[in-house]
């Protein structure tokens, strides 16, 4: 459920090192001298706007896509019944006409649609349209569709423009886990229902653009002259695909493309930063939603100790680690729940103080290491495991071990692991690892996508701790009655008041127990050209592009 999406990697070399501009010698490819840039930027003489980006496209079907490079296409070819407004994090509605109205039990939502919609393909727009795509979605078996499968229990029309969806339970988030791009409506004229029938290489939709090529390195999008709401900004949007962060740097530098979006290296970042008062260029950045964290696995000895868990969580010095392994573009991460939200409470903070020599984290970690019974003698030993592939999460676990070792002195070692990431993800939920570095983007926004998929647990017990949920799948194997209870609580409650109130019993929670131990969250950055304007960055959208024009 969360290593299958698209994951940002910098090039880097060293424990304390960032090279400025990487060579080949340092496992990357080489970020040449800055020139004088161009001031153009894309097609001159057309309103058409050039993207420069290193996403490569899984797939277009809503029903199977499940990473944000399709995602960032599908929130701009496709509606979905509720979205956010622009500029906001208010929920508002897309194809519905209105909030739904909710029964007194909270599993009956009743939603007006818009009348007057058409499909790319010219088909009309309904509810039995919607019902077929949320259908779809969920019967179709592809990576998301637990997302909805999970949630409802059924969706039909009740009238020609009324959807009716019933849930299994109660969920307060259930408006925002309609904004996923995947839960869009396509028109029932080009689609089919049924297990693995997707069409990845096509799109028909009802959204503010249409598909006009698919290709290796460039897709375009063209604007849906018939579209029911208001139209691009622009003529029509041009991706061009990079193959690494080097020519996406080189291409937005050089004035070939008009914006630079996902993913370029921490340094290449700066050095567009430092030239941007020169140049006119404007940088976008943002705090984003995409977090890492540290996942223990609580039923593996010794980590089935707490007060070895609360240990590891004393020591993390996260301003170091992100001075160090992201070059200061990211935030330190106190909690599960993103600081973007206001239910977000600093809780381990609160607890363990923020990790460094000064906050004294390693007297309290030495303090509870040696009430668990490891000295110098008998030294705790642990492993890390993380991605191969993934260059960062290997510079955090080096700076983790360094780290231990200049606050405990020997106490605490920790041995680091690198293991391909699909043999990752298939062993995960197996237990094989007692520590693992991960990464997480969410699915919607709410904080419920930051604390449910990592700790709620079908079946279990404190004894086998989880043996099937979403703690088991994270590896963490987490089990307790009073988290579970919450989870459901909040999930349920409707007041925003006492709903987070909820959110910060949770919190509180697991900075106590410690299945997980947050990192950091990233900075979301963007890059255009001084002609461009209207690029936005939102954690609640995927790169809207219908704003963005040419001076």
């Amino acid at each position: 459920m969360t290593n299958h999406k698209w994951q940002r990697l910098g090039q880097f070399i060293g424990l304390f090192c960032i090279c400025l501009f990487l060579t080949v010698s340092c496992g990357g490819s080489k970020t040449q001298t800055p020139q004088t840039p161009q001031t153009g930027g894309g097609d001159v003489g057309s309103s058409r706007i050039t993207i420069g980006t290193t996403a490569k496209i899984r797939t277009l079907d809503p029903a199977d896509a499940y990473d944000l490079a399709s995602g960032m296409l599908l929130e701009n070819m496709a509606d979905r019944l509720y979205t956010y407004a622009d500029d906001t994090r208010q929920l508002q509605p897309q194809l519905a006409a209105a909030l739904p109205t909710v029964s007194s039990d909270g599993l009956t939502y009743t939603i007006p649609l818009r009348s007057g919609v058409t499909f790319h393909d010219g088909t009309p727009f309904n509810a039995e349209a919607m019902a077929f795509s949320l259908k779809r979605f969920m019967e179709n078996s592809g990576q998301p569709s637990f997302l909805l499968s999970d949630t409802i229990a059924s969706t039909a029309a009740t009238a020609e423009y009324e959807l009716t969806i019933k849930l299994k339970k109660p969920f307060a988030a259930f408006p925002s886990l309609l904004t996923f791009f995947g839960a869009c409506a396509v028109s029932p004229q080009h689609y089919q229902i049924g297990a693995g029938k997707f069409q990845p290489d096509t799109f028909v939709g009802t959204g503010p653009y249409k598909l006009a090529e698919l290709g290796t390195d460039k897709i375009k999008l063209d604007v849906f002259d018939n579209y029911w709401g208001k139209k691009p900004a622009n003529q029509g949007i041009d991706i061009q695909r990079l193959s690494n962060p080097v020519n996406l740097y080189n291409a937005f530098r050089t004035g070939a493309v008009d914006v630079a979006y996902e993913t370029l290296d921490p340094d290449q970042i700066r050095s567009l930063e430092q030239m941007a008062p020169q140049t006119g260029w404007q940088v976008l950045k943002t705090n984003g939603n995409f977090v890492s964290y540290w996942v223990l696995n609580v039923k593996k000895p010794p980590l089935d100790n707490q007060k070895v868990r609360q240990a590891l969580a004393a020591i993390i010095d996260r301003n170091l680690l992100i001075e160090r392994v992201q070059a200061g573009q990211s935030d330190p991460l106190y909690s599960l729940i993103p600081s973007n939200f206001a239910a977000y409470k600093p809780t381990f903070k609160e607890r363990y103080g923020d990790g460094s020599a000064l906050q004294g984290g390693g007297a309290l970690a030495k303090q509870l290491l040696t009430e668990a019974g490891y000295n110098q003698s008998n030294p705790l030993k642990l492993e890390i495991w993380y991605p191969s592939t993934s260059p960062v999460r290997g510079l955090v676990a080096s700076a983790l071990k360094a780290i231990a070792e200049k606050q405990l002195g020997g106490i605490l070692q920790l041995q680091l692991n690198s293991v391909e990431f699909t043999t990752a993800t298939a062993n995960l939920d197996k237990g094989v690892y007692q520590t693992f570095l991960f990464n997480w983007v969410p699915d919607f926004y709410d904080p419920d996508n930051f604390i449910y998929p990592f700790l709620a647990c079908a079946q279990g017990n404190p004894t086998t701790g989880c043996q099937s949920g979403g703690s088991q799948s994270q590896g963490s194997f987490y089990y307790n009655p009073t988290a579970n209870q919450l989870l459901d609580q909040q999930r349920q409650e409707l007041n925003p008041e006492k709903r987070a109130a909820i959110l910060g019993q949770i919190q509180d929670l697991i900075a106590e127990e410690v299945p997980y131990i947050p990192l950091f969250q990233n900075k979301d950055y963007a890059f255009a050209q001084k002609n461009i304007t209207g690029v936005t960055l939102d954690p609640s959208r995927v790169f809207p592009m219908w704003n963005i024009t040419k001076g």
